[in-house]
């Protein structure tokens, strides 16, 4: 399957602005906005319950006062599970971010929600190498055509993406993007998702025209229906979106409420034929932490024992 009706968030103790993160996110912004952790616990806590609400199985596990970790609303970046049992960890470029990474969280996964693993894949020494691979920020997949879409960055390697993909059987459809002021689109997942049957894309910030056209190629080769958001659109988070299962396997796209804002009502049109829409405004999490709903959505696709 694509998607999965089961997702793993984590609720923050230390939510803030992280100053390494900032050097290469330009989603991220500057400035003290007061109330910071407060502030996101509330948004939060309001995106899990109108994703229960759709009948969406959120496993909420708290953040550890310490280390601290202001990041770890996040989770996508440091993990990902896979239906064969495969659970993957992943190298991080900030310091800071690595702490995120929990053994704890498998085991609440196991003991607690009855989810087994028979492998784990750890490419987490990579850092040592400065070689790093930031999840499913770095990773858009097509879990069911086994392709891993991603542009080329500093948070992710290119060598390290293509030793990924033979470990897990998948193929790379890799390119370069940028915005129209030349800085690197650091993750994939900031101008892009892929749903079952709907892909929505920013093809703007792809400058190379061969590489433009190898990802439309392959999204329509797939059966996707591609819905092109500008870059405004983009930095409004209209591309980090995810596809979820809800009540009796309903697709649903989750996303901010600026990101569903910044949609045209065409946009919005296209893909309502094929998948319906929720919505939860996450304004502090946005500005201060550079990402959206996508990012705070950690998939399990794990088998039950």
């Amino acid at each position: 399957m694509q998607s999965t009706n089961t997702i793993l968030m984590i609720e923050p103790v230390a939510f803030g602005a992280n100053a390494e993160t900032a050097e290469s996110n330009i989603f991220q912004q500057d400035g003290d906005i007061g109330d910071t952790q407060a502030k996101a616990l509330l948004e939060f806590n309001a995106l899990v319950e109108k994703l229960e609400s759709h009948g969406v199985n959120v496993i909420v596990v708290q953040d550890t006062i310490e280390p601290r970790t202001t990041d770890s609303i996040f989770p996508n970046n440091w993990i990902t599970t896979h239906s064969d049992g495969t659970v993957v960890l992943y190298p991080m470029e900030s310091r800071s971010r690595r702490q995120e990474r929990r053994e704890d969280i498998l085991e609440i996964l196991e003991s607690e929600h009855g989810f087994s693993y028979s492998r784990i894949l750890d490419f987490s020494p990579h850092e040592l190498s400065k070689k790093y691979l930031e999840g499913t920020g770095s990773l858009i997949l097509d879990r069911v055509n086994k392709i891993a879409y991603a542009c080329y960055a500093t948070r992710t390697d290119k060598d390290l993406l293509d030793l990924w993909a033979q470990s897990l059987g998948y193929t790379v459809c890799g390119f370069s993007a940028a915005v129209a002021s030349g800085d690197q689109i650091y993750h994939t997942n900031v101008m892009m998702c892929l749903g079952t049957r709907v892909a929505v894309i920013c093809l703007d910030v792809i400058p190379d025209a061969e590489e433009r056209a190898m990802v439309v190629v392959s999204l329509e080769r797939t059966g996707h229906v591609i819905v092109d958001i500008t870059e405004e659109q983009m930095f409004q988070f209209a591309g980090n979106m995810l596809e979820v299962k809800g009540t009796e396997g309903k697709e649903l796209f989750a996303m901010s409420a600026a990101a569903h804002t910044a949609l045209t009502e065409e946009q919005i049109n296209k893909l309502e034929e094929h998948i319906d829409i929720v919505s939860s405004p996450i304004p502090t999490i946005e500005y201060c932490g550079g990402g959206s709903v996508r990012c705070m959505l950690a998939e399990i696709y794990l088998p039950k024992e």
